[in-house]
């Protein structure tokens, strides 16, 4: 990403995504939804590609996250395609339907590019990550899987974050310990409904 983006182009994320939902349910969009201009639309770093992830809660809960840890398509595009395959395509969960999305948050995570980590053991690899600020990525084979920097909040211990993250690997829980794991990090631009009053 050339610079950071601003609360501006944030919240044209977020209003994208939603839109993609509603397109997808065929709702008509309200009146009151912010319009964004052709021009809105063209700021430079909407058309670079960057990692991007879009996550659903419903009050309060998670009801669907779907991204892409690289970028393999303009931002706003990948926005849109996240963001409806986070309401539609979550294996974990039912497609969202009209009613529940009204009910539904909205936050877009726009990633930095992942970067390696080098640890010794599972011991190295627990001081060197950094709770509240890293996203990690872990790899083993086959087996594969991302928490983002925000699921720090639910589980703030390091150890407690990567047994979690190798369940959802598919891995022994305490695969972390035995240090064969691949790991990288990258950091987030995360925008959200609820931190503008929605």
């Amino acid at each position: 990403m050339t610079k950071p983006l601003d609360n501006a182009q944030g919240r044209i994320l977020i209003v994208t995504a939603r839109k993609a939902i509603m397109e997808e349910l065929h709702l008509p969009v309200p009146a009151e939804e912010p319009q964004m201009s052709e021009e809105d639309l063209q700021a430079p770093v909407f058309r670079e590609k960057l990692g991007v992830f879009v996550t659903l809660h419903l009050e309060g809960q998670l009801r669907g996250c779907i991204g892409s840890l690289v970028g393999t398509q303009p931002l706003i595009d990948g926005v849109r395609e996240n963001a409806v395959n986070a309401a539609f395509n979550d294996y974990r969960f039912s497609r969202v339907t009209p009613e529940e999305l009204a009910r539904i948050d909205i936050e877009v995570s726009v990633l930095s590019e992942p970067q390696p980590m080098h640890y010794d053991d599972g011991n190295d690899l627990i001081c060197r990550l950094r709770p509240g600020l890293d996203g990690v990525i872990i790899r083993l084979g086959e087996a594969t899987a991302t928490f983002l920097p925000q699921v720090w909040k639910q589980l703030p211990d390091p150890a407690e974050f990567l047994s979690h993250l190798c369940l959802k690997a598919g891995l022994p829980v305490d695969e972390w310990r035995r240090g064969k794991l691949a790991v990288g990090t990258y950091q987030v631009q995360s925008f959200a409904e609820q931190d503008h009053g929605d």
